[in-house]
């Protein structure tokens, strides 16, 4: 997996010519820690993600 990520990391910046790249993994998910990290992504910062799905939102709504 590591080596498939170098891929298309090195993709990104080179053929797309992006500027940043993130990779996402759950805090308490070690092993797919472990691949930004071999990769010389060392640093992480907390976030909150929210996610809704589509038959939720229709329950909810009201007039």
């Amino acid at each position: 997996m590591t080596s498939a990520c170098r891929v298309v990391v090195d993709y990104v910046f080179r053929e797309l010519n992006l500027n940043r790249v993130e990779i996402l993994a759950a805090e308490r998910n070690v092993k797919s820690r472990a691949i930004p990290e071999r990769l010389g992504f060392g640093r992480y910062v907390d976030h909150i993600v929210y996610g809704m799905l589509r038959e939720e939102w229709a329950g909810r709504r009201t007039t």
